[in-house]
């Protein structure tokens, strides 16, 4: 089974590797409630030491559909398919997605998804408690007067 690699940390920062992704299906786990392996899917919040998300990549075989429709009772999804297309549901709504497609998903909306294309899809989901985000985006940040240490690399 691989293993996420740690890059580089300190007291501010985890920078960790999950390798190529088309290296995804390289990973697995135990489902923690249905007790099957789930091949294709990694986590990084335990190894990147997040704190306020959880993200996982994963990558859906051809022509293959998640397992099983599911909620949360207080955390948001929001998928971002980075490869292959197919469809995603919540609640009685069924709606077409591929490259690029972003859907965020209330914590008591019933989701899943397919994959419909001849590859796999690869995705990205994260998972944060539902209006927990006060400043986002340029409101929250500073400038600061540092030169970066790569800037000759450029």
């Amino acid at each position: 089974m691989k293993q996420i690699e740690n890059i580089s940390e300190n007291k501010n920062y985890t920078a960790v590797s999950i390798g190529s992704l088309d290296e995804l299906t390289d990973y697995s786990f135990i489902h923690p409630k249905t007790r099957q392996k789930v091949c294709g899917k990694v986590f990084v919040k335990e190894a990147s030491k997040a704190t306020g998300t959880e993200i996982s990549f994963t990558a859906l075989p051809p022509h293959t559909a998640l397992p099983y429709f599911h909620f949360h009772n207080r955390d948001e999804e929001t998928y971002i398919i980075l490869k292959g297309s197919g469809y995603y549901q919540v609640d009685d709504n069924c709606f077409p997605i591929a490259e690029g497609s972003v859907i965020r998903v209330a914590p008591r909306g019933k989701r899943g998804l397919c994959n419909t294309s001849d590859d796999a899809m690869i995705y990205v989901c994260i998972q944060s408690r539902e209006n927990s985000l006060e400043e986002h985006t340029t409101d929250d940040g500073e400038r600061v007067t540092v030169e970066p240490k790569w800037r000759n690399s450029l």
